[in-house]
């Protein structure tokens, strides 16, 4: 069913917007919350649009993209923040990747 890459969710500094694969609609409110506060607060603070995207092996990435001429797109706060979101976030995104993999790659769980 999900061969490339799957969007969960993301969020643009320029539209001021927010997106949720309504694919993942399963997903407790409190998660849906916490992933739309994450998206947004890094688009305020850092600018651009981020998105989280589960790769074809169920890890999810960061993407991060900015227009040519927004000179106010911090890329090294980027970088920062994105480190900071992984290591203070940890065990969220994990259960995020165990999620997809069970119920959208069909993985079984080990024992």
């Amino acid at each position: 069913m999900y061969k490339d890459k799957v969007v969960l969710c993301g969020a643009s500094a320029y539209e001021q917007k927010y997106y949720f694969n309504q694919d993942f609609s399963a997903l407790p409110q409190q998660i849906k919350d916490e992933l739309q506060i994450m998206c947004v607060m890094y688009t305020e603070e850092i600018g651009g649009i981020l998105t989280l995207e589960f790769d074809r092996d169920g890890n999810l990435q960061f993407q991060v993209e900015a227009l040519e001429a927004d000179a106010m797109f911090d890329e090294i706060g980027s970088a920062l923040r994105i480190k900071e979101l992984r290591k203070t976030k940890r065990e969220f995104l994990e259960s995020l990747e165990l999620y997809y993999r069970v119920f959208f790659l069909g993985e079984g769980l080990e024992e």
